[in-house]
């Protein structure tokens, strides 16, 4: 039954949704209502590759990172909700001058903040990473406490804390509208009735924009489409073989299962919403994996699926809460790395939400930064 009044309504069924929604419900917030139109994880946290870092070039997302780490690591214990975590590390592997540069330095601010990320020579990451040849490779980096984790598996985790703690949980519900009273929000309007209330938290991922505008809220978030393969079983395949980025073509694989997960982005893809398979980036595909992971080639593929990055024209998330509605709070526009930083952030919105003080600063991630003219580039992005 869809309550009549809320004291928070958030929207999106995500990773970031269910995060914000359980540190709201935990931190003791009555009457939190998370809005999901179709299935929990649906979206673009059930296409993720599931990796988990702290290696970016941005403070703030090395910190959103690090915090979110520790929470993945005691995941289970906190939630009961075993999430599959592998901690093999992340590994870059860099061709060109202008890349090592940009990853020392990189390096130097990640130890700066107790990342333990190092560079490493080509001999060192094909030891890591078996599968990969090393013809041209200048240097790569490593960092043993990254990895990857299930996402849905993250996610109901968080829906069914949130609700231990309170919260009511709708599915198959989409919001329609958002009434608006002068600057102050009066309710969300679902397909299965209007709540009552004057907060609403956008989680909606690369839907964002649409939500954002029923508020008269201007989230610059456009849905991009990138693809992922499944490969059969590789022999004698090493338990602890990294996520592997070759970062010149942004080729990435890790192990699932007895075989891998692998992908790329598409520079011809074009933004929108479509999610069917296609196989324009085959060749583009096989050309990464001859120059980086020859090894790759021979192996079949079992499946794989489409989803959507959520971008915004730095490629760095918008977290914070609008000045022209009151109560209008956003977390989303990650561009890649939404999944990974789902704890951290869901921290973040609860203070923002309880007007406490975040751990971290992140008032350079207001959307409003764009109006602005202070973007906020992440160069360690896939």
């Amino acid at each position: 039954m869809t309550p009549r009044t809320a004291d928070v309504v958030v929207i999106g069924g995500g990773v970031m949704g269910t995060s914000i929604a359980r540190h709201l419900a935990c931190a003791g917030v009555p009457d939190v209502v998370l809005v999901e139109r179709d299935e929990l994880a649906s979206g673009s946290t059930s296409k993720a590759a599931g990796g988990v870092r702290a290696q970016f070039s941005d403070e703030l997302n090395i910190r959103l990172g690090a915090r979110s780490l520790e929470a993945f690591g005691r995941f289970e214990e906190d939630t009961g909700q075993h999430i599959g975590l592998h901690r093999v590390g992340y590994l870059f592997l860099l061709s060109t001058p202008e890349e090592v540069a940009s990853f020392e330095a990189s390096v130097r601010l990640q130890n700066s903040l107790g990342v333990p990320s190092r560079m490493i020579d080509p001999a060192e990451a094909r030891r890591l990473s078996p599968l990969i040849t090393t013809d041209g490779l200048l240097a790569a980096v490593f960092s043993p406490e990254d990895g990857h984790c299930t996402p849905e598996s993250v996610v109901h985790g968080y829906a069914a804390d949130a609700r231990r703690h309170g919260a009511t949980v709708l599915r198959h519900t989409e919001v329609t509208g958002i009434e608006v009273r002068g600057q102050d929000i009066t309710a969300v309007v679902t397909t299965r009735g209007r709540i009552a209330t004057s907060t609403v938290i956008c989680a909606a991922g690369a839907w964002s924009r649409a939500v954002g505008a029923m508020a008269g809220v201007d989230l610059p978030v456009e849905p991009l489409r990138r693809q992922i393969a499944v490969t059969a079983p590789v022999p004698q395949l090493p338990p602890t073989l990294p996520m592997t980025i070759d970062f010149t073509t942004s080729l990435y694989f890790h192990g699932e299962g007895p075989g891998l997960l692998l992908g790329m982005s598409d520079p011809d893809e074009r933004p929108g919403f479509d999610t069917a398979p296609h196989d324009r980036w085959i060749p583009r595909l096989a050309e990464a994996m001859r120059h980086r992971a020859p090894a790759l080639l021979d192996l079949r593929r079992t499946g794989g699926w489409a989803g959507l990055y959520e971008i915004t024209p730095d490629h760095n998330a918008l977290i914070g809460e609008a000045t022209s509605v009151s109560r209008f709070l956003y977390a989303t526009g990650f561009s890649g790395h939404g999944f990974l930083q789902g704890p951290a952030v869901g921290e973040v919105v609860r203070d923002l939400y309880l007007g406490r003080v975040p751990f971290v600063d992140i008032s350079p991630l207001s959307a409003g930064r764009f109006a602005a003219d202070a973007p906020r580039p992440e160069a360690n992005r896939v």
